[in-house]
């Protein structure tokens, strides 16, 4: 059998959690302008599930991509990085 390709794991924050096993985590990235090479934040937002329901909004998670879980739901949480205060 073929070696599993490695799977994406992101970091971001909890900033919906209203639905049941699942969170909207917001993922920031800095990209550099093409034209004036200042530092721009981009973010996305990404449906993750959750089976515990242990993240509230402003839980900073890290999250892995797994197979289609629902419509819009392809991310995983794998852990809590550091409790909302």
């Amino acid at each position: 059998m073929a070696e599993r390709t490695r799977r994406k794991l992101r970091e971001g924050t909890v900033v919906r959690d209203l639905m049941d096993k699942t969170v909207v985590v917001e993922v920031e990235r800095l990209v550099r302008h093409p034209l004036y090479k200042r530092v721009l934040r981009r973010a996305s937002r990404c449906k993750a599930h959750d089976e515990q329901n242990e993240c509230v909004v402003g839980d900073r998670v890290r999250i892995m991509e797994t197979r289609p879980l629902s419509k819009t739901k392809r991310w995983r949480v794998v852990s809590v990085l550091e409790k909302a205060k």
